[in-house]
C-alpha cells in the first residue's frame, strides 16, 4: 500500500471503525473486558512460536538497517519477554476497572447530588518505534479503560506487532467485544502516521512512544491532542552523604541493566566531596562494566575517561555511554538538571533527608527517586500492570500512563424535580 489516497481511505475506514467500537466499549462490563484480556494473554503464550518466528524477520530487517545493539535489544523477543508481556496483560486484567469509578461525590444546598466519575477518552492513537511489546501493553491498557485504539508500530517491529495483534484480536472475540477495538495499521508507510495526526473526527488523543525525531514530529504536526515525552534524559546525583554500596548498586543497574530504555541513566552528577570516597570507584566500576564515561575537566584526570563536550549534557544515548560531571552541591545538581533535563526521571543518592527533600521539592520531573534505580521508571513497576508510555507534559496525564490515566471524567447530577430559583 503506497498510494497516498489508498492510505487516506484506509486510515479513515480504520478511524470510523474505531469510533464505532469505542461507543460499545464505553459501557462494556468489567467482566467482558477482563475475559478478553485474559484470553489475549493465553494466546500470547500459546502462539509464542509464531511470535518468535515473526520477530526473527524483524531482527533481520533491523540488522540490515544497521540498528545499534541497544536498539536491537529493544526489538528482540524471547520466551521470557513474551511471558512478561502475557503477565503484564493479565496484571491489567486483574486491576480494578477504572470506568465508572466515582472520583468525588457531594450534595449541594439546592438539593442536587453530584458525582464525578471516570469515563473513557474514546479513541487513542499510539505511534511507536521498535519495541513490539508496546503492541500488547497499549492494546491492553486502552481496552481496560474502555477505549478503542489504533496502533501504528515501527517499521522494524512490523511482523512482531502483527503476530501480537492477532493474539489481542483473539482475546476480543473471546470476550465478545468488537474486533475493531484494537486495530493495527497495516502498512510501514509513514504517510499513515501523518494521516493519524490529523484525524480529529476519529482520534481523541495521540500517544507517541519512540525517539526524539518521532515524538518531535508528532508534537509539531498533530492536530489531535498529544500525551508525550520527548526524551528520557535521566540524571543521578551522588550526594556527599550517599551510601557507597547503594550508590554503586543503583548507578550500575540504572545504566547497564538495559541501556536502550527511557529509564536508563544518561548523566551522573557527583558532589565534589564524594569524589574520593565514592566517585572514583564508581567511575572505575562503570568503565569495567564496558560503559564509556564522558567526563568534565575534573573527571578527565581519571584513567580511560574521555572528554565530554557541550553536546553530551542533555543527551539521550540509549547506549553504553554516560556523561559525568562533578558539582559543588545539591543546588548545583538541581541547576544542571533544570538546564539539561527532560523532566522524565531523576534520582538522588543520599542518606541526608534534608538533601532528598530539597531535590524532591525543587525539581519538577514526572518521576523523582531516592536511592533507587531509575530503571524502575516503568508502569509495571509502579503497580499499573503495564504502561502506554511516560508522559512528561503537565496536562491530564503525567509519569507512567496506565489504564486510569487513559480516562477522563464526567459529572452525573441528580435531583428530585429540583429547579433553580
Amino acid at each position: 500500500m503506497t498510494d497516498e489516497m489508498d492510505i487516506q481511505a484506509t486510515m479513515r475506514k480504520i478511524g470510523a471503525a474505531a469510533r464505532a467500537a469505542s461507543a460499545e466499549l464505553a459501557y462494556a462490563s468489567a467482566e467482558r473486558k477482563a475475559e478478553a484480556l485474559n484470553a489475549a494473554a493465553d494466546a500470547l503464550w500459546a502462539r509464542r512460536a509464531e511470535i518468535l518466528q515473526a520477530n526473527e524477520k524483524d531482527m533481520a530487517f533491523g540488522e540490515e538497517k544497521g540498528l545499534s545493539a541497544a536498539m536491537l535489544d529493544r526489538l528482540k523477543l524471547d520466551e521470557s519477554r513474551i511471558r512478561a508481556m502475557a503477565d503484564g496483560v493479565r496484571a491489567v486484567a486483574a486491576q480494578d476497572d477504572p470506568v465508572g469509578a466515582v472520583m468525588a461525590e457531594w450534595d449541594m444546598p439546592s438539593g442536587l447530588h453530584i458525582r464525578r466519575v471516570r469515563t473513557p477518552l474514546g479513541v487513542i492513537g499510539v505511534v511507536y518505534e521498535s519495541r513490539p511489546n508496546v503492541t500488547a501493553d497499549a492494546g491492553a491498557l486502552c481496552l481496560k479503560a474502555g477505549n478503542a485504539v489504533i496502533l501504528r508500530g515501527g517499521s522494524e517491529s512490523f511482523h512482531s506487532s502483527g503476530a501480537i495483534h492477532a493474539c489481542l484480536v483473539e482475546g476480543l472475540r473471546a470476550g465478545e467485544l468488537p474486533v475493531a477495538a484494537i486495530q493495527l495499521v497495516p502498512t510501514r508507510d509513514r504517510a499513515a502516521v501523518q494521516e493519524m495526526l490529523t484525524m480529529v473526527e476519529h482520534i481523541d488523543v495521540i500517544v507517541p512512544r519512540g525517539g526524539k525525531g518521532l515524538v518531535g514530529l508528532v508534537q509539531r504536526e498533530a492536530r489531535v491532542p498529544v500525551f508525550a515525552h520527548l526524551e528520557g534524559i535521566v540524571h543521578i546525583y551522588i550526594d556527599k552523604a550517599a551510601d557507597p554500596v547503594k550508590a554503586l548498586d543503583v548507578v550500575l543497574n540504572a545504566k547497564t541493566r538495559r541501556t536502550g530504555i527511557c529509564g536508563a541513566a544518561e548523566c551522573l552528577l557527583i558532589h565534589k566531596d564524594a569524589m574520593s570516597t565514592i566517585g572514583q570507584g564508581l567511575i572505575r566500576a562503570l568503565i569495567d562494566a564496558g560503559v564509556e564515561v564522558r567526563g568534565d575537566e575534573t573527571l578527565q584526570s581519571l584513567q580511560n575517561v574521555s572528554a565530554a563536550g557541550e553536546e553530551d549534557w542533555g543527551r539521550e544515548y540509549l547506549d553504553k555511554i554516560i556523561a559525568a560531571r562533578v558539582v559543588a552541591d545539591v543546588d548545583a545538581a538541581i541547576a544542571h538538571i533544570r538546564r539539561y533535563g527532560s523532566q522524565h526521571t531523576d534520582c538522588v543518592i543520599t542518606e541526608d533527608d534534608a538533601v532528598a527533600k530539597r531535590f524532591f521539592e525543587r525539581l519538577d520531573s514526572a518521576i523523582l527517586m531516592r536511592n533507587a534505580s531509575t530503571q524502575f521508571a516503568d508502569g509495571g513497576e509502579f503497580g499499573m500492570g503495564a504502561e502506554i508510555g511516560i508522559a512528561t507534559g503537565k496536562m491530564h496525564a503525567r509519569g507512567p500512563v496506565g489504564a486510569e490515566q487513559l480516562t477522563s471524567f464526567k459529572y452525573l447530577v441528580e435531583g428530585d424535580g429540583t429547579v433553580r430559583g
